[in-house]
């Protein structure tokens, strides 16, 4: 009979804490690049305020909803034991937030917003998810297993 727990994945913590920092800070970049993309064809007066725009929302949204995300998900991981396996960076119940997330991506990427329009909401989560990323990566440099 096969045990199932030795199947898997299991990493140090902090290797955990470094995994959710890459992979929140490449989404984040990825969708900056999409919105500086359609900032482009913008003129720059437009596209100035639209960044702005962006960036302080962005600053909000960090601040009220993705902080406390990313310190429930380090206490979380600091709780794990000394490995823990490679997909415990996040909640299970996270995984269907992200699914939710792509989803809704994709429906206003094919939606008649204009771009620009597009843009400010996509530098606001993209530029969120780095700051968390950030986090995410001094925690696992600073060598704290939990918040």
């Amino acid at each position: 009979m096969i045990e199932w727990s030795s199947c898997k994945p299991a990493v140090p913590r902090r290797w955990l804490m470094g995994l959710a920092g890459i992979l929140w800070g490449a989404v984040g970049v990825m969708l900056c690049r999409l919105a500086i993309g359609w900032l482009q064809p913008v003129r720059i007066e437009q596209r100035v305020v639209l960044l702005g725009l962006g960036l302080a929302l962005a600053a909000g949204m960090y601040r009220a909803a993705f902080s406390r995300l990313v310190a429930r998900n380090l206490e979380r991981i600091g709780n794990l034991p000394a490995r823990g396996c490679l997909f415990a960076f996040q909640p299970w119940k996270s995984y269907l937030v992200i699914v939710f997330m792509v989803m809704l991506g994709l429906g206003l990427r094919r939606s008649a917003l204009p771009r620009p329009v597009l843009a400010v909401v996509y530098i606001t989560i993209g530029v969120a998810l780095i700051l968390g990323g950030i986090k995410y990566w001094r925690r696992m440099f600073s060598g704290r297993p939990s918040s």
